[in-house]
């Protein structure tokens, strides 16, 4: 339920109750969170509308300036607020997957209706969300007279910090996303994709990011002047463009999560938020499952992914890793390389099978098993002919039960000239997913643009890459992925959405590539199951390198779909734990990882019932367990827990802990 105040320039009004209140100079309006915390204001100066923010009195964002660039005018000054709205509303909503069971979505809004003083009289709404943990705004233009096909050349929207914060982020033309993330003052930055994580002197924690990105290109930010106002930058088309639309447009909600430690951080859900609810009605057939592939062993060039004698999607070799998957109860087998046109990784057929790939015979055998075929869609970047394969390919996967699909679009600039963050590339992978639904397909989108929550609209995109994963560790000339990637991530990457990083490598010698190896310890890629958010999720290896290995019950154990979610300690750069409760059961699970550093760590286990037993089951880095000389011990203990014990936990250099909690 909505409550809505008006409140016009001559007249002010109280909202019901104390939370928002305007002040009583008549250029400022304002909206408090729910606590009265945070607070946003609005108002007009002779530069133009800005918004500032502080929490509990101290500034967050200091008098920041919002507007467009069209091609060929500016909507920024000469304007005037006509009007003001204030609404609030507190519901409780169901993922159908996810980190919670439930989510709460409790926020107070001011509606601000701007119009231009003089010539066309353009007028928008700039609608601002506030949280507790944050808050959101958008432009939203309605139809109007003067205004109809628009051309955006950028957006004019700041965000002022008051300090240099340090800020973790990587720089806008990393290829895929799939980048280290950087840690340095704002004000050093060039141009950055979001998201852009940031520590305070304050120690205060704050990450800038998007939410509902739809027809519309991808935001990035740079430090104007090398200071520590950051900018909009929208990612333009190839002809310099950035956004074609027409009245009635809303831009996607920029966000601020603002958090007084860094674990809060990974427990928003203001991007969820401002998502829209479910567009598909049946959400039966959207399952989220744990899965393996032949696809490590491309990787370490035992298979390759064109036909021929050492073919990886050859029916026998499939129908080995399905009886894997059945009797360690896996939920799917991915294959890539099924399907024509890998010889080129230009021309391919997404309905017609390698002559070695029998898909009815395949997966008229996993439907025995009660496994799932996860099909592969690799475009090469061909985004059109892709779309003109698009029905059939789904029809073709539709007909032998597929229900799960990974595209991908190595290869560059989309059809050789747009980016995959601009809107061409969002309008694209849009198109794809809404196709899938249709046809009942879960979609894993590698190569993607940065997720901004579309998960909960379209809930049948499971996840994403768009990070550089655990496959760097195959084959990256610098190495491999080093030991702190992933105490970053997840205040990184990981709050746009869930991450296709592929954790669970067993077997550290590379024999493609000697020089590049995983950097973590055995005990780490157990711990990363948890960490590591997807609901769906690959054990990377080769089936023959988790035969017989008892730190493999880790992974067939775990869970990918959670009802809560908790974070005892971390530090970004450093260390994590996160403890997750299953869904589906009263178990708990806990993973904790470190850098390059070993240390010791106390994890209070209160998010556990009170006055209940349980037994702890602890994988662990074993003696003289090191990430570089020694990865492979893992000691496995019990031992019987309540929520009021203190945890202590053991990490090697660059090492995990992992356990289960199960009730006495």
């Amino acid at each position: 339920m909505k409550k809505f105040i008006v409140g016009f320039l001559s007249v002010f009004l109280l909202l019901l109750g104390t939370a928002n209140v305007f002040s009583q100079n008549p250029k400022i309006y304002s909206v408090k969170s729910p606590d009265a915390k945070l607070n946003v204001e609005v108002g007009i100066s002779e530069n133009g509308l800005f918004y500032k923010v502080s929490k509990n009195g101290k500034s967050i964002l200091a008098p920041s300036f919002l507007g467009l660039k069209l091609k060929d005018s500016e909507i920024h000054k000469n304007i005037e607020i006509k009007e003001v709205k204030f609404a609030e509303a507190d519901e409780t909503w169901q993922p159908i997957w996810g980190e919670e069971k439930q989510i709460r979505n409790q926020y107070h809004q001011m509606l601000v209706y701007v119009q231009e003083k003089e010539n066309l009289k353009r007028k928008f709404t700039l609608n601002i969300k506030v949280f507790n943990d944050g808050f959101g705004f958008r432009y939203e233009f309605p139809e109007q007279k003067n205004m109809k096909d628009v051309v955006i050349m950028d957006e004019l929207t700041e965000f002022n910090f008051p300090e240099d914060h340090q800020a973790w982020s990587i720089p806008y033309q990393t290829e895929f996303y799939e980048g280290l993330f950087k840690k340095e003052p704002l004000s050093k930055k060039d141009t950055i994709s979001t998201p852009v994580t940031m520590e305070t002197k304050s120690g205060q924690f704050i990450a800038l990011h998007e939410a509902n990105l739809t027809d519309y290109a991808a935001m990035n930010v740079y430090p104007d002047k090398k200071t520590s106002n950051l900018k909009v930058y929208l990612t333009p088309w190839s002809t310099g463009e950035k956004v074609f639309t027409k009245t009635p447009f809303q831009t996607p909600w920029r966000t601020l999560i603002i958090a007084d430690n860094a674990g809060d951080l990974l427990l928003s859900r203001v991007m969820l938020n401002l998502n829209d609810p479910t567009a598909i009605k049946d959400t039966s057939w959207i399952k989220p499952g744990r899965y393996i592939g032949i696809w490590w062993g491309m990787h370490m060039k035992k298979y390759t992914w064109n036909i021929g004698p050492d073919h990886g999607a050859k029916t026998e070799n499939v129908l080995r890793y399905i009886d894997f998957a059945a009797s360690h109860k896996f939920a799917g087998v991915l294959v890539e390389g099924w399907n024509l046109g890998w010889e080129d990784w230009k021309s391919f057929e997404f309905d017609k099978p390698y002559p070695d790939f029998d898909i009815k015979k395949i997966t008229d055998y996993a439907k025995q098993k009660n496994v799932q075929l996860i099909g592969h869609h690799e475009t090469g970047g061909n985004t059109l002919k892709y779309e003109s394969q698009l029905e059939d390919a789904f029809k073709l996967y539709s007909k032998y039960g597929v229900t799960t699909v990974k595209t991908g679009y190595v290869g560059g600039l989309l059809d050789g000239k747009e980016q995959h963050s601009g809107q061409y590339g969002v309008r694209h992978y849009r198109k794809v997913i809404e196709t899938a639904a249709q046809y009942k397909i879960m979609i894993d989108n590698h190569e993607p643009v940065m997720p901004s929550g579309l998960q909960r609209t379209l809930p049948n995109l499971m996840t994403q890459e768009g990070v550089r994963g655990q496959e760097w560790d195959a084959w990256s000339k610098d190495g491999g992925n080093p030991a702190e990637h992933t105490t970053i991530i997840p205040f990184t990457r990981g709050l746009a959405g869930p991450i296709d990083f592929t954790p669970g490598t067993f077997n550290f010698t590379n024999t493609a590539l000697p020089d590049t190896k995983v950097h973590t310890t055995l005990a780490k890629q157990l711990a990363l199951s948890v960490i590591m958010y997807s609901p769906l999720q690959m054990a990377s290896d080769m089936i023959e390198n988790y035969e017989n290995n008892p730190a493999f019950e880790f992974i067939t154990s775990c869970p990918v779909n959670w009802s809560k979610t908790v974070v005892p300690n971390a530090k970004i750069g450093e260390y994590v734990t996160i403890a997750r409760k299953d869904k589906d059961s009263e178990n708990w699970y806990l993973g904790s990882i470190t850098n390059a550093d070993s240390r010791k760590l106390n994890v209070p286990l209160h998010f556990l019932d009170k006055n209940i037993k349980y037994k702890a089951k602890i994988f662990k880095d074993g003696k003289n367990a090191d990430f570089e000389k020694n990865p492979y011990p893992v000691e496995i203990l019990e031992m019987e827990v309540d929520s009021k014990t203190i945890l202590p936990i053991s990490l090697a250099r660059s090492g995990g802990t992992a356990v289960i909690f199960v009730k006495s």
